[in-house]
């Protein structure tokens, strides 16, 4: 849904909603190549309860690359509060503390702290062109009771019912995982059941992305093993990974204290045991990619992995060692190609020393 058709849709069922059930609501455009944060204007108090749709699209203006509001439309209440977003085209929250609304479109942007300050330069957002349209509707009183009446009157591109559905059913995070905070929250990861495993992490990207981390505190010493299984049941691209364009893939990694990481993926094209930094500029410097198993051949079913972690950073990263393995992640990446990506993860544990540390 374009920028325009969203707005006319909008404002049609707008018309026909009671004068009880909504206290005001305001369209905003923000530009993409604005530098966060875009002032709204609106200062909103504790308690209040409120809703965003949104459309449009940021381009990047020399690469084949297009990202959609659900990754790219961030909030912030006053110059200094804490920053949140969403996890699809609509979000609904409750004001916490009082103060001034500002929006943000993000990528290519990264933060740098909990307030939305940038760690990138200003000039980053010269690189993309597009527009978000946000409609802020302020209901009267409760949030799903005014989205049901809404929806009574009809709806724009489902923008309506999938917020409902996102209230009604919410996606849990598997427990004791979180989101990397400065790439924000996803409905990509959720325990499930899966035969011949006690539990499993199940794994569902379509034009998202997200990074599940849980803390593992552990001395990085030789013969460190990393073990898991996995079952890829869909990859998100279907050509090499290792460029910005086709950057969407399904892995497992490691973060050590020194703020590098290793991910193992499966690839769509690569040969196993390729290596390669991330092709995202804000992510170079930190990631180190390494392709442990390539193509169509075996998806659909389960593998067990074992990797010398402490090998794997001699040859792929290289330089002095790190101390210790802080994080696991779970990273799902599909935001640049928008296709679909599934899998499931279990039995995620470290081997040092012959003591077995359970992860998963």
């Amino acid at each position: 849904m374009n920028v325009i058709e969203f707005k006319s849709r909008f404002t049609q069922l707008l018309s026909h909603v009671a004068k009880d059930v909504i206290c005001e609501h305001h369209f905003f455009e923000i530009p993409s190549e604005q530098k966060p944060w875009f002032d709204t204007g609106l200062n909103v108090e504790a308690g209040e309860q409120l809703t965003s749709f949104a459309a449009g699209k940021t381009q990047f203006k020399d690469l084949p690359i297009t990202l959609e509001p659900n990754f790219q439309l961030w909030f912030r209440i006053g110059p200094e509060g804490e920053i949140f977003r969403g996890t699809r085209d609509s979000h609904s929250f409750t004001i916490k503390q009082p103060g001034r609304l500002y929006l943000a479109s993000y990528f290519p942007g990264e933060w740098a702290d909990k307030t939305g300050k940038l760690v990138t330069p200003d000039e980053v957002y010269s690189m993309v062109t597009g527009t978000l349209a946000v409609l802020l509707i302020h209901w009267q009183s409760d949030t799903l009771d005014g989205l049901k009446n809404l929806a009574e009157h009809g709806d724009a591109n489902n923008l309506i019912a999938m917020e409902i559905d996102r209230l009604v059913s919410p996606v849990i995070t598997p427990k004791d995982w979180d989101y990397l905070w400065f790439t924000g929250p996803a409905e990509i990861y959720q325990s499930c059941a899966a035969p011949a495993k006690n539990s499993a992490i199940c794994c569902h990207t379509h034009n998202d992305g997200g990074l599940l981390q849980k803390t593992v505190l552990l001395p990085f010493k030789p013969n460190t093993r990393l073990l898991w299984s996995w079952k890829i049941d869909a990859l998100p691209s279907s050509v090499r990974e290792d460029t910005l364009p086709t950057h969407d893939y399904l892995s497992i990694a490691v973060e050590f204290d020194n703020g590098q990481d290793i991910t193992y993926y499966w690839s769509a094209e690569l040969p196993p045991e390729t290596v390669y930094r991330c092709p995202i500029p804000t992510w170079t410097a930190r990631e180190t990619h390494v392709v442990i198993r390539s193509g169509a051949q075996g998806l659909g079913e389960w593998f067990n992995e074992d990797r010398d972690i402490y090998q794997d950073y001699i040859n792929a990263v290289g330089g002095a060692l790190p101390g210790n393995i802080v994080k696991v992640w779970l990273i799902a990446v599909s935001l640049f190609q928008h296709e679909q990506g599934m899998c499931q993860y279990a039995d995620i544990s470290f081997l040092s020393d012959d003591q077995v540390v359970q992860v998963q």
